[in-house]
């Protein structure tokens, strides 16, 4: 073929694409390539979001649940590898709740955008966790009085101390803060703890605090502390129905674990 003809074939096919307006795009680009793995080259049934439609958020992992909450990765990077990154960061959901804003900025992957999702996240399920229970009847379990106590304990940074006032039907009177202590402890005597409930005319009380560590085991001063407030409840007429200790996961109950024994309710 002469460069004639060449020339008489591109003439042609430019004044083609002329007439029709633009370029073929797709034709004339490179092709399209990954630089890594993403959620698309997942099988469909195995994508987050739809595990999540299918199967429902209990059956999610905590990568997957963070990778449905994220929605997307950074270029030639899964979400999914993002959401192990933030977990490896911060060791679980706990330690990206307590996270600064800045600090999960940082992760790669996250930046301000997402950061703010994801704490926001965090406060609204802490705002669920602590709604107002249904506390007209009286408390008579364990789960009931710790999700009391929750509404003033979950997500505190420092040492909180509460007692729970009830009336003679184990009904609850009101909460009343006791002691604010430092991010390891928290100092308490047994006169603040009994005078909020002559004040209130209690006929019993639970007590409660947070571990801001997360760990609701309770250390030895926890369970001298507890010794004592019963005790002084005896004296009192006051009794201490239990201490239960606020952290990550199920509340820990001193009278579950025998340190406020039925004799001292």
């Amino acid at each position: 073929m002469t460069d004639t003809s060449v020339g008489r074939i591109r003439a042609s096919w430019q004044a083609d694409v002329e007439k029709r307006g633009s370029l073929p795009k797709r034709s004339l680009s490179r092709p399209a390539f990954k630089a890594g793995f993403t959620v698309q080259d997942l099988p469909v049934q195995e994508r987050p979001r739809e595990r999540l439609a299918a199967l429902g958020s209990e059956a999610m992992s905590q990568q997957e649940l963070l990778a449905c909450l994220l929605g997307r990765g950074c270029a030639g990077e899964s979400v999914i590898t993002t959401a192990q990154r933030l977990l490896s960061r911060f060791g679980g959901f706990y330690g990206i709740a307590q996270a600064r804003l800045d600090e999960l900025a940082q992760v790669r992957g996250i930046g301000l955008a997402k950061a703010a999702q994801l704490k926001a996240a965090c406060e609204i399920s802490r705002r669920a966790e602590m709604a107002p229970p249904k506390l007209s009847g009286p408390i008579e379990s364990t789960d009931a009085a710790a999700a009391a106590a929750k509404q003033f304990l979950s997500g505190r940074k420092k040492e909180h101390f509460i007692v729970l006032l009830l009336d003679a039907r184990f009904r609850l009177l009101r909460v009343s803060p006791v002691s604010i202590g430092s991010l390891q402890m928290s100092i308490v005597h047994p006169r603040e703890t009994f005078q909020e409930a002559i004040s209130a005319g209690a006929a019993a009380l639970i007590v409660a605090h947070n571990h801001p560590s997360g760990d609701p085991t309770p250390s030895q001063e926890d369970i001298g502390l507890t010794r004592r407030l019963v005790e002084a409840g005896r004296l009192l007429g006051i009794p201490v129905l239990d201490h239960l200790i606020i952290g990550q996961g199920r509340p820990f109950s001193l009278k579950e674990a025998g340190f406020v024994g039925s004799s001292d309710a």
